[in-house]
């Protein structure tokens, strides 16, 4: 088993298209689309943001304080040649960005006139923050007309802030920053773990099945005195470590361009958040990547034995990412914790033990489940191998 496992290892090394995948991949193209994607994700929240827009009111007479905010911000251009009717148009034809009709009730104090409907017209489906870079100059409107009427009424400070909020919820949260923090995003950590672990797996298990089938190698390899099962052990063993060190190495990259190019701030919250995870944690959250790795290893190693040729093989492969992400977004869902039967559920068991890991509320005692679950499935996926290993199928399928 091990002369099959340095063997095929040796393999792997050599092959620069693997080694791309699973290190240069991993270290330059992930951070760097993601660096892509953050870049023009902020440039493009930048001109939402800085675009002077053009807009029309209708009844600016009943609200000068709004009027004179508009026309005195940078940030507005007055387009005074639209009516009324044509304002839907004017936006579809990019004429105008938003209009705004002011109602006749705006300019009665509120305790008489009642609450005033203003009606803001716009394209609401692109990136456009029309209502948001509005909404400080309503708010001010709407701030003043409050104490104006606080005013005819002659409330105090405590009146007014007890009309305004007649009922106040006091929180009190008994989770610590971890659990809450861990909540949020324990989610996300198996998620991205998986996906890794499973695209780095992906090429080596191809490559040593359904490969070795087209290049004519496998034959020889069959007749060789080595036992069976010592070929799939040892080719389990070779796709399971390149799942786990694509997944690291991919990790790693993330967390260090994230500390290079991050703002001080993000890495203080970082490095507080990180430090309140234990080291016991930590070393327990890599290792739950044994299990899955070893689920993985032995799918797509059967998967790849069983394929004709290596493009069944891919195709089989894809449709495996799908199968995977069912399991945990089941992990994601109120209400799926690590209690009960859900510790026996494959793939979904490991990412709530992450995600119990992170939050530090884990119940050690359910590790038991999980790689009771675990060797059951990987060893009926590497028991499939070994019979199909041991059939003339496997070469004339």
């Amino acid at each position: 088993m091990w002369l099959v496992f340095r063997k095929e290892l040796m393999e792997l090394l050599r092959d620069r298209k693997t080694l791309f995948f699973m290190i240069a991949l991993p270290i330059a193209l992930f951070p760097l689309i993601i660096g892509v994607v953050g870049f023009f994700t902020s440039k493009a929240m930048d001109e939402a943001q800085t675009k002077v827009l053009k807009y029309s009111i209708v009844g600016a007479q009943y609200a000068p304080q709004i009027t004179d905010a508009l026309r005195q911000s940078d940030e507005f251009d007055l387009v005074e040649s639209v009516s009324g009717d044509d304002f839907a148009a004017a936006i579809r034809e990019e004429t105008l960005d938003f209009a705004l009709h002011i109602p006749a009730n705006y300019a009665q104090p509120l305790l008489e006139g009642g609450q005033a409907k203003i009606q803001l017209t716009l394209n609401d489906a692109g990136l456009n923050m029309i209502q948001q870079r509005l909404k400080k100059i309503i708010d001010e409107e709407i701030e003043r007309k409050r104490k104006q009427a606080f005013s005819e009424l002659e409330l105090s400070d405590d009146q007014q802030s007890a009309l305004l909020e007649p009922v106040v919820i006091d929180k009190q949260d008994v989770a610590d920053k971890r659990e809450n923090w861990g909540e949020k995003v324990g989610g996300l950590v198996p998620y991205i773990l998986f996906i890794l672990c499973l695209q780095g797996a992906m090429y080596p298990a191809t490559d040593m099945g359904a490969g070795e089938k087209e290049r004519g190698t496998l034959e020889t390899l069959l007749i060789s005195p080595i036992e069976r099962h010592h070929l799939v052990l040892g080719k389990f063993l070779t796709i399971a470590l390149a799942g786990v060190t694509s997944a690291l190495i991919t990790v790693a990259s993330m967390a260090i361009w994230g500390l290079v190019l991050g703002q001080g701030m993000a890495i203080t919250f970082v490095s507080d958040f990180m430090a309140s995870i234990g080291a016991i944690d930590f070393v327990l959250m890599f290792l739950m990547l044994i299990p899955i790795a070893a689920i993985f290893a032995s799918l797509l190693l059967s998967l790849s034995v069983y394929a004709r040729s290596f493009k069944e093989a891919q195709s089989y492969m894809g449709a495996v990412v799908f199968v995977v992400i069912m399991p945990i977004i089941l992990a994601t869902l109120p209400g799926v914790d690590l209690d009960g039967g859900w510790a026996w559920v494959p793939i979904t068991n490991v990412a709530l033990a992450i995600k119990e890991l992170i939050k530090g509320t884990m119940d050690y005692y359910a590790l038991i489940a999980i790689f009771a679950s675990t060797v059951a499935i990987a060893g009926a996926f590497i028991a499939f191998s070994i019979f199909w290993f041991n059939r003339e199928k496997v070469l004339f399928r």
